[in-house]
């Protein structure tokens, strides 16, 4: 699935940069006591999440629901510390994106109060993940399908792991796996594809990921654009390659005024 991207600026980062997430997934049942640091990082969170709640608080109003649909960024915390991301391989069995990879979730059903509600309750179909698991710290910027749904990434932290046991659905999904969220934001194992949508041209970034029980996954279209979009929010640093094609719109307006 291809996508139009949100209205963002990035600039290439270093590919050598250490990425340090401004999420920690420790709780007040975990540590009581909650140092400087923490208190900086959980202001951090609540300052993004009041950002881009206020950015996205129209479209919330305007947006119907039979166009409307929510994905559940599922983050929790690796073995070794880093940030990993829950991805589920569709079915073949599905009628559109057979076996591509995608996150959890779906269209937006008249019973569900808003976008979280969705993005749980679909996971929870889907995967078996319990809504009650999953703390969810904000949702990022619509992007627009070429189909013309809007897509709603909801960021949720799952902080005990261990109590999440996964259920398949069958008719919906083949697998269930994880990768670090780095890795949207590194040029190792990623190529782009220019495609084109009508007049509009668009680059579609394909990342591949062996797991060691699974095999290899492909990680592309919409799922890669709001994983891009999801890992520089959460590490506060730019991909270290071009997210989308050169903006030539400026240099062509000054040859036409000369």
């Amino acid at each position: 699935m291809a996508f139009f991207p949100p209205n963002s600026q990035l600039m290439n980062c270093e590919s050598n940069k250490k990425l340090q997430p401004i999420i920690n997934f420790s709780s007040k049942e975990d540590n009581e006591e909650i140092s400087d640091n923490n208190l900086h990082e959980n202001c951090y969170i609540v300052g993004i999440k009041e950002y881009i709640t206020t950015r996205n608080i129209h479209l919330s109003k305007v947006i119907s629901r039979e166009k409307r649909a929510a994905v559940l960024i599922c983050l929790f915390q690796g073995l070794e510390g880093e940030i990993r991301v829950i991805l589920t391989k569709r079915s073949m069995k599905l009628s559109t994106h057979p076996g591509e990879v995608a996150l959890p979730g779906g269209k937006m059903d008249e019973e569900d109060l808003d976008d979280s509600a969705t993005a749980l309750r679909e996971a929870k179909e889907e995967i078996g993940l319990k809504s009650s698991l999953v703390q969810v710290i904000t949702n990022l910027e619509p992007f627009i399908s070429l189909h013309l749904l809007t897509v709603v990434p909801v960021v949720g932290l799952l902080s005990r792991i261990e109590e999440f046991k996964p259920l398949l659905n069958a008719d919906e999904v083949d697998a269930i796996f994880d990768v670090p969220l780095d890795i949207f934001l590194k040029e190792e194992n990623h190529r782009r594809v220019e495609k084109e949508w009508g007049r509009w041209k668009y680059v579609c970034h394909i990342f591949e990921y062996e797991s060691s029980k699974k095999g290899v996954y492909q990680i592309g279209g919409l799922t890669a654009s709001i994983l891009i979009h999801a890992a520089s929010i959460i590490y506060q640093t730019t991909p270290s390659f071009s997210e989308y094609l050169p903006d030539f719109s400026q240099l062509q307006f000054t040859l036409n005024m000369n």
